[in-house]
């Protein structure tokens, strides 16, 4: 597999770099009659993201992220108010500084029954956005990497989900037991876009297995993302990208 990979000095620069992009993809489906479905991830880089992103509120009109639909690619199962939640983190950097309406919000429900929460969401999915090849199709899906290979919340222990048939299935962390709702293998490589963002040193040897050269490591779930018909792309920052 070739990777397109783009590598920043600091996390920070990448996020300014990612939200450009975004932006511009934004900008594109203004004054048209497109919806741009983006599905968020949680954790410290996007949060990073996400204010940088809030920040553009003072260059572009409201009426820009009109058409921006958002969805969740997992979350855990806690109340939106706990600190554990990715709803409430993208809320309080991103959407509630956007003024985005309630309406282009569709949050997974992490207070709900795991198992019920995981059919709805996955009915959801099927009726807000477009479906090809039996799933529904993502303009863009933002995935972060665990230092165990884990994306989403697809852990090595549960490499199932990566080709399962359902929309959302339900997982566990493999050390705490926390259940969680995640979007599944079929449907993250059914998107027209997937970005990683991927930062820290304590990722470097996941990253080097996965996307080294000469690798073709398997083992990792990260490792088994690749549109069939989109585009992959990696952002990485110094410390992440330090023993390509």
């Amino acid at each position: 597999m070739n990777y397109n990979i783009i590598i920043f000095k600091t996390r920070e620069e990448l996020a300014g770099e990612l939200a450009g992009m975004i932006l511009e993809m934004v900008r594109s489906v203004t004054n048209t009659k497109k919806a741009f479905n983006i599905a968020l991830s949680g954790g410290s880089t996007p949060g990073i993201l996400f204010k940088q992103l809030a920040a553009s509120r003072e260059n572009f009109h409201r009426k820009t992220w009109e058409k921006v639909n958002f969805f969740w690619v997992d979350e855990r199962c806690v109340p939106p108010e706990s600190a554990e939640s990715n709803y409430r983190m993208t809320n309080e950097t991103l959407l509630r500084k956007l003024q985005i309406s309630p309406g282009n919000i569709f949050r997974m429900k992490g207070e709900n029954d795991p198992k019920e929460e995981a059919k709805r969401y996955s009915s959801l999915l099927s009726m807000q956005l477009p479906q090809e090849n039996k799933f529904p199709v993502f303009d863009l899906i933002l995935l972060g990497m665990g230092g165990d290979g884990h994306t989403a919340s697809i852990f090595p222990n549960q490499m199932n989900l990566l080709s399962s048939e359902e929309i959302c299935a339900i997982a566990y962390h493999p050390e705490t037991g926390q259940a969680r709702i995640t979007l599944t293998g079929n449907v993250i490589n059914n998107a027209k876009q997937v970005f990683f963002l991927v930062t820290g040193e304590d990722k470097a040897i996941t990253l080097e297995k996965i996307i080294g050269k000469g690798s073709s490591d398997r083992q990792f779930p990260a490792s088994c993302i690749n549109p069939a018909h989109g585009i992959l792309k990696w952002f990485l920052d110094d410390k992440a990208a330090s023993k390509l």
